[in-house]
């Protein structure tokens, strides 16, 4: 039964966050004609003003996101005890977007839209109540036809045990130099010299100048570290493996990205989908979220269109399993992070590598992949999900 009334403002699409998926969504609905009749609400707790993340991603021509770049890198670096190379990625690059020019220029974009309005208010319970969907704020009460979500409940990731949970977890300092120290034309993807102690940890470098470069301490592993051992071990590689002399912290950053195969459909119904994070839009086997938000907010603009109840778009295929699998040995032993990467680096180019991170590669691709692998843990990843 529908709960709308007079007095409740009523929309087609509510869209809850302005995060990347959010925004994506937005803007992706306004510029369609198909939509142009649609009313949009698109809510936010904040008001997006502050530069609070970058996002990279590589790519293999120019794309939808250039005009905002704000640095591209046409080789990277891979190192550790297993393989260590300078590579040269073309005709990929390795692009970054700051969060503000993201969220400036997407904010411009939808603000043009007069079907979309922008509300900041904190959400605070959704239901669905079969014929429309209620959506209750600190400040007021909408219904909608259908609710994007990108409210991600961690705590369900955690409880649940039928699928690993490994989190991507980071502090990164934007430092500049006493001499200059960085490659302005490479970017360090995954360097494993620093010490694993059973985790899967490594840095990672986007340098802006000679001087200047954000330094990352990463890890792919079930729980967190106190702060003061990220900020340790970036020091550490500052000070050591760079030998860049006397530096200063200019901005710091952090983030957790969840990294997991766990079934984000079960939280969808007929008229609510969740969306980025929350809906399982970051890719679990590396973390990456930005360019798989953006293939999946065209394919959900796509379905919209054929009026089908929500949680009919979330669907697993051949890729999903193969990161279940990686993501199985690293629960079983967290310290498999570096051989498994290395061998894959060393045994197959990057091009090929980011082309299967993308899920663009074929079958006979995804064996080529597979096989540069470590094929014993694999095998036995494999056969304790089948047994």
């Amino acid at each position: 039964m529908s709960i709308a009334t007079p007095s409740m403002a009523t929309y087609d699409y509510i869209i809850i966050g302005a995060g990347a998926g959010g925004l994506m969504l937005a803007e992706a609905l306004g510029k369609d004609p198909f939509f142009k009749d649609k009313s949009i609400l698109l809510l936010d707790k904040d008001s997006k003003n502050n530069n609070d993340r970058t996002w990279c991603f590589w790519e293999n021509s120019t794309g939808d996101f250039d005009s905002i770049l704000h640095k591209t890198w046409s080789k990277i670096y891979f190192g550790g005890p297993t393989y260590d190379a300078k590579l040269n990625i073309a005709p990929y690059s390795y692009k970054m977007i700051r969060g503000i020019d993201f969220y400036s220029s997407y904010k411009t974009k939808i603000a043009a839209y007069p079907s979309i309005t922008f509300k900041t208010d904190k959400v605070l319970q959704i239901e669905d109540l079969d014929r429309d969907v209620l959506v209750k704020t600190e400040s007021s009460t909408y219904s909608a036809k259908k609710v994007f979500n990108s409210i991600l409940d961690y705590q369900v990731l955690k409880t649940q045990t039928k699928y690993p949970l490994l989190q991507q977890h980071f502090i990164g300092w934007f430092v500049k130099t006493e001499k200059p120290v960085f490659d302005l034309d490479q970017a360090t993807f995954m360097d494993f010299s620093i010490p694993q102690k059973g985790n899967t940890r490594f840095m990672y470098v986007l340098p802006f100048s000679e001087t200047e470069a954000l330094v990352e301490y990463t890890l792919f592993s079930e729980n967190l570290l106190p702060e003061a051992e990220y900020e340790e071990a970036i020091a550490s590689y500052l000070l050591e493996k760079l030998q860049c002399g006397s530096y200063s912290i200019l901005e710091k950053e952090k983030g957790n990205i969840p990294m997991t195969c766990f079934d984000f459909n079960v939280f969808n119904s007929k008229n609510i989908l969740h969306i980025g994070m929350a809906g399982g839009w970051a890719k679990p086997s590396s973390g990456y979220t930005f360019r798989y938000a953006w293939k999946k907010t065209k394919l959900l603009v796509s379905f919209l269109k054929e009026d089908k109840p929500l949680h009919y778009f979330s669907k697993k295929d051949r890729f999903w399993y193969y990161d279940l699998l990686l993501l199985d040995i690293l629960a079983k032993d967290n310290s498999k992070g570096e051989i498994i990467f290395g061998q894959l680096f060393k045994n197959r180019s990057p091009q090929l590598i980011f082309k299967f991170l993308d899920e663009e590669t074929t079958i006979w691709e995804d064996l080529k992949i597979i096989t540069a692998c470590p094929i014993a843990d694999f095998t036995k990843a494999l056969l304790r999900r089948l047994f």
